[in-house]
């Protein structure tokens, strides 16, 4: 398979360059703005003053209706001639989802634009160029990054410091300060949390003051040839931030709050020794209360930084159940003991998040009773082991865990919610190159499930349909786990229609992946309430 790289990927897009506030009245076009993250920047442009229209030949989807209650229009095509004088001016710059320019670079309403000298820019920028002047907290990862980034403006939120934010997933309408489910957050203090994606450049137009890194795994094998290519990227992406007044503003150092559990991460952080900012190593470990001091003396030492030793807050579980994990954390107050808070989050995976989450509020000064309080609040954000409904005995929840990593995580805390039952796994495999890369992987952790279903390939900003197939991965998981049913019933209603015919009374289904695959979960239980 061949790597495209990040140029080729948002190929005639402007270079990334320093955020600068959104003037008043100033107009923005946004390219495929039903998406995720182009909603959130429509969002926030037009919060900040901005007159911002969009298109998006997808039509409506569950971001667009924040759109709608703000005004802001959104044609259901591409035409160069939004990017032309007639009935209102023309935009002054154009935001640009990378699955257009991954795909069709030479859209006419981009070509359009670059003969009007009019900027192509990629989303992230408008984001950026929102949370200009403020206290930028930017969450990266392989895994975790929503569920992580929309916990830490929660947390934040639930402590008084009204924070701006995007999230990469639907925050809840409490939480957006506009009283509907969006993927931005309309608040006025000093911090600023975004999600930081690594695909092709995505994050590069942020600068945080606190970086907070989840996970380093190889993933987006279209653009990095391998696991090397993906530390180099996060790396590269740290250092630039390392010229960055840090939370306190002039004269404080950046803050790098990184999970050294995971391998990838613990090696990029004893790469950063050099590195001027200050680092909070955190990590979850399976260790009496009494010896956590150990663990966070050890810690500082192995991970030494040109600011000196690393901090270190560690979490230890310390009960869960189907409803809650405990957590016990150690260094978020230095002048007490471990403090235990209840999540009502399932999985080890989110307990190491939550301590993301504690290490970056406490980097932007949220008190230790404040986060504490803030973690257990957490409901969740949309699409992340989210429980849809239940019909006919059967439990239906929708995840985008879309990496085989994510997808063994994600089995595990349902099991953790939903004890003795048999468990349903259905993927939408997100891109064609992720399938093939990563295929002994997927298989592997879907054969963990009770039963398979693995619906047709969401192709995304992939530009290459032949080197994986649905099918082939069903195949890989039927060899490795003969007993169970598999199988790969086709489109998304195919695959709903399929399943409703093999559930029974007392099954989970867990339905993951990108593209429409949320569409799955909610045809299964249409179908079984009419079954």
């Amino acid at each position: 398979m061949s790597v495209r790289g990040s140029a080729a990927v948002g190929a005639g897009l402007a270079p990334v360059r320093d955020a600068r506030p959104i003037r008043e009245g100033e107009r923005i076009h946004v390219v495929g703005a039903a998406g995720a993250g182009a909603s959130a920047a429509a969002l926030l442009a037009a919060w900040a003053g901005a007159n911002v229209d969009g298109c998006d030949p997808g039509g409506p989807s569950p971001y667009t209706p924040p759109l709608v209650a703000e005004g802001i229009h959104v044609a259901g095509a591409h035409d160069a001639s939004h990017v032309r004088a007639g009935s209102r001016p023309a935009p002054q710059r154009l935001a640009v989802t990378k699955a257009l320019t991954a795909i069709d670079p030479d859209n006419a309403e981009l070509a359009a634009a670059r003969t009007a000298g009019i900027p192509l820019e990629p989303w992230q920028q408008v984001v950026a160029d929102a949370a200009a002047g403020r206290t930028l907290v930017a969450v990266a990862g392989t895994h975790g990054k929503s569920t992580t980034s929309g916990w830490l403006v929660g947390v934040l939120a639930a402590g008084g410091a009204d924070p701006g934010a995007f999230v990469g997933a639907l925050l809840p309408a409490d939480l957006t300060g506009v009283g509907l489910a969006a993927t931005a957050r309309r608040g006025a203090g000093a911090p600023f949390v975004v999600e930081a994606d690594e695909y092709a450049g995505n994050f590069d137009a942020y600068r945080p003051a606190v970086a907070v890194l989840t996970s380093a795994e190889w993933d987006h094998p279209d653009v990095f040839a391998d696991r090397a290519a993906v530390l180099a990227a996060f790396e590269a992406w740290i250092r630039r931030a390392g010229a960055v007044p840090g939370p306190g503003g002039p004269g404080s150092a950046p803050v790098l709050v990184a999970n050294v559990a995971d391998d990838g991460v613990a090696e990029l952080a004893e790469r950063l020794a050099d590195w001027p900012g200050r680092i909070v190593a955190t990590a979850l470990v399976d260790a009496a209360p009494q010896r956590l001091g150990g663990y966070a003396r050890g810690i500082g030492e192995r991970f030494r930084t040109a600011a000196g030793h690393a901090e270190a807050l560690l979490g230890r579980i310390t009960a869960s159940d189907r409803d809650a994990t405990v957590l016990e954390i150690s260094g978020l107050d230095p002048l007490a003991g471990p403090v235990a808070t209840r999540l009502a989050t399932a999985g080890r995976h989110n307990a190491a998040n939550g301590l993301g989450v504690a290490g970056a509020a406490a980097a932007v000064g949220l008190p230790p009773a404040a986060i504490v309080a803030g973690l257990a609040g957490f409901r969740g954000v949309g699409r992340r082991l989210e429980r849809k409904g239940e019909s006919r005995g059967v439990v239906v929840y929708d995840d985008y865990g879309h990496h085989p990593t994510a997808i063994r995580e994600t089995l595990a805390a349902v099991r953790q919610r939903e004890p003795g039952r048999r468990v349903w796994a259905v993927y939408e495999p997100l891109t064609f190159h992720r399938t093939a890369a990563l295929l002994d992987a997927f298989a592997d952790a879907l054969s963990a499930a009770d039963g398979v279903a693995v619906a047709d390939i969401w192709a995304g900003r992939d530009p290459d349909t032949t080197v994986a197939s649905a099918a082939g991965l069903a195949e890989a998981v039927a060899r490795r786990a003969p007993r169970i049913p598999v199988a790969a019933p086709g489109s998304v209603e195919a695959t709903a229609r399929w399943l409703a015919g093999e559930v029974r009374p007392g099954d989970v289904v867990l339905v993951m992946g990108g593209g429409r695959s949320y569409r799955i979960g909610e045809l299964l239980l249409e179908h079984l309430e009419t079954r």
